[in-house]
């Protein structure tokens, strides 16, 4: 059963608070922060900004979809808090790049390189594939396995 606006909109303003807490504490959040929130989502009905999961795309979902989306919205929530905490990232991915290879925001190592053996295969301009993918696909791996460094 989807969720209605007001239960949506109520459900995702409880998720901007929680990003703020988990990112910037009881202290506080500076004025007008650049939050994670912003970039996922919106409560504006209509002409709503260019966010990943607007309003109605949301309303449209079944419950395991809306999940889904928040699973996805709280591993770049946490990607984002290590990185501004200076936290070591092991085993912790950039979830953009890895969307790039069509893998989840929880993806190992081990993914990683067999999603990229397999669509290097598919790429490869010898066996018939195209070569700004290829190439593409060879920058987003060595961006992933540079953060292991």
């Amino acid at each position: 059963m989807p969720l209605e606006v007001a239960q949506l909109k109520r459900k995702l303003r409880e998720l901007k608070q929680l990003e703020l807490t988990i990112r910037f504490g009881r202290q506080g959040a500076p004025d007008h922060p650049a939050l994670v929130w912003d970039l996922f989502f919106s409560t504006k009905d209509h002409d709503p900004p260019p966010v990943k999961y607007p309003l109605p795309r949301l309303l449209q979902m079944d419950h395991a979809g809306v999940k889904a989306v928040i699973d996805e919205y709280f591993f770049r929530v946490y990607f984002q808090n290590y990185q501004e905490q200076g936290l070591a990232q092991v085993d912790v991915y950039d979830p953009q790049l890895l969307a790039l290879l069509g893998l989840p925001p929880y993806a190992g190592i081990a993914e990683i390189k067999q999603r990229f053996r397999a669509l290097a295969q598919q790429y490869h301009p010898d066996h018939g594939g195209d070569t700004e993918q290829f190439i593409e696909l060879v920058n987003v791996y060595e961006r992933l396995k540079d953060e292991t460094r």
